[in-house]
Formats: structure tokens, C-alpha cells, sequence
């Protein structure tokens, strides 16, 4: 009985299979071939430009749940300061490398499952998560040794000795330990969560 269900089924698929791959008979192969590559340029052309409209700092800060950040973005160094060089959300938290760049938006489907369902849609909601989305984030930089932190600044780049006395104090050493840029600036771009920053862990650096 199971052969003759799946033979009907498998003559359909040899149809339609077919009909896929038969001549047509109203364009020309390279008809067809020209066609399908401008098809194709058209439509990578539009993945690209929605691609890249994702990545400015008006689309990400253009749900409300991100006012909340937004605003201590606006008071943090990475949005002002005397050299006039903004970072953006994307400059932080996207991956540069191309394929991670999608394995980034794809994973960035569940916070649209949120958003419906309204998990951070208030400032208090978000304050009750924030420690928990902060971890996330601590953890994802710390797997990748401060990744995106490199879109910008260069180990190699850095004069330490034009730094503040106090951040000499530290840098040297850190670099030498192992450290990288979350495990001492967790606080730089938005506050920390309130049990994080009553214990100590962490700073609110300028």
C-alpha cells in the first residue's frame, strides 16, 4: 500500500520536474539567460539597499522600545565627542564579515517576536530585563573577543601613553592579560543594569 501512494506522488515530481526543464518554445536560450540574470541583479540589488538601510542608526533607534537606549547613546562618547567620529548601533553590534552579517539578522528575527508580543514595550519592562539583555550582550562580545570593537579602534593604533594616567594604569596590563574592550567598558555606550553597577561590576567610563 505505501508503494502505491508514493507512486502517484512520484510521478507528480517527474512532471513538474518536466516542465522545468523543457526547451521553451516562445524565447530563445539566451532570451531566457539574459532575463534571468537581470532578475537577478535586480533582485541582489534590492537585498543589498534593504540590507543596507537596516544598518543606520534611524532604523534602528525607529521602534520605541529603543528610545530608552537611544538616549543614553546620545549622552555616551560614541555618539559626541571632540573628534567629531560617531559609531552607530550597526558599528557595534553587526558583524562586518558579510556572512555573519546574515547570520546576525536572522538571529535578529526573535527580537521581532518580542516586539509583537511586547516584552520591552514600556521603560519599566525594559528596566526588568535590562540586566538580562546586557548578559546577552556581555556574552556575545567576550565569544568574539570584542569583535566590533575593532571596526573602529586598533590595539596597534593606540598611544598609551597619551592616554589618562588612570587609563594607562589599566590598559597596558589588560592588553597583556588577555583582556578585551567589554571586560573593562561594559558601561560606555548605555547604563548598566542597576544590580550590575551597585556590585561593582563594570564602569560607566567616559
Amino acid at each position: 500500500m505505501a508503494t502505491d501512494k508514493a507512486k502517484p506522488r512520484s510521478n507528480f515530481i517527474v512532471r513538474i520536474w518536466k516542465v522545468i526543464v523543457r526547451p521553451s518554445t516562445r524565447f530563445t536560450l539566451a532570451t531566457l539567460v539574459i532575463f534571468g540574470a537581470v532578475g537577478g541583479l535586480v533582485a541582489a540589488l534590492v537585498f543589498e539597499l534593504t540590507l543596507e538601510r537596516t544598518l543606520t542608526l534611524e532604523f534602528c533607534t525607529s521602534c520605541h522600545e529603543m528610545q530608552t537606549v537611544y538616549r543614553e547613546y546620545q549622552e555616551s562618547v560614541h555618539y559626541k565627542n571632540r573628534s567629531g567620529v560617531r559609531a552607530i548601533c550597526a558599528d557595534c553590534h553587526i558583524p562586518r564579515p558579510f556572512l555573519l552579517e546574515i547570520k546576525r539578522k536572522i538571529e535578529a528575527s526573535n527580537e521581532l517576536w518580542h516586539k509583537l508580543i511586547g516584552t520591552i514595550d514600556t521603560p519599566e519592562k525594559f528596566e526588568q530585563h535590562r540586566l538580562e539583555l546586557a548578559e546577552h550582550v556581555w556574552a556575545t562580545m567576550r565569544a568574539t573577543k570584542s569583535r566590533e570593537c575593532y571596526n573602529c579602534h586598533e590595539e596597534d593604533a593606540m598611544d598609551i601613553h597619551k592616554q589618562s594616567e588612570a587609563a594607562q594604569q589599566v590598559m597596558g596590563p589588560g592588553l597583556q592579560a588577555g583582556l578585551t574592550c567589554i571586560d573593562c567598558h561594559m558601561g560606555i555606550a548605555h547604563h548598566l543594569p542597576k544590580t550590575a553597577e551597585n556590585s561593582g561590576e563594570g564602569a560607566k567610563t567616559p
